[in-house]
């Protein structure tokens, strides 16, 4: 299962840390309400887990980058697309494809949006689908 909350930290980055200016003094403001321990939470939960698939001769190299989206920018800088990757998201794009369903509570908009980007995302990866209802 997806947890789209976090990949939204990944693809998003980071929220920034709050800032005080006091008489020419830059304070960063402490993480204080609970939408804010909860987001900070899912940051440091999407770092370590891009940083679990990483092998540890390569950790080093990535373990000063803060930003999840940094993270993943450096990673696919760095190893780049090959086959392995390649067929390991086009079966996670089929397997999402296959198991789609409207959600009763989203606008038709909506679930055609999303869709749709499956299925570009597919047509992308060179893959043939059935369009059987």
């Amino acid at each position: 299962m997806i947890d789209y909350a976090l990949w939204e930290v990944i693809e998003n980055g980071a929220t920034l840390p709050k800032t005080q200016v006091v008489e020419g003094v830059t304070t960063v403001m402490p993480i204080t309400t609970v939408k804010e321990k909860a987001q900070r939470r899912l940051e440091v939960k999407a770092i370590s887990t891009l940083m679990m698939g990483i092998s540890n001769e390569h950790q080093l190299k990535f373990n000063s980058i803060k930003d999840a989206k940094q993270l993943l920018e450096a990673i696919e800088k760095r190893f780049g697309e090959n086959a392995a990757t390649k067929k390991t998201q086009r079966n996670l794009l089929k397997q999402q494809y296959e198991n789609f369903t409207a959600s009763s509570s989203e606008m038709l908009d909506q679930t055609l949006d999303m869709l749709q980007k499956l299925v570009s995302q597919l047509e992308l990866l060179d893959e043939k689908f059935s369009q059987e209802c």
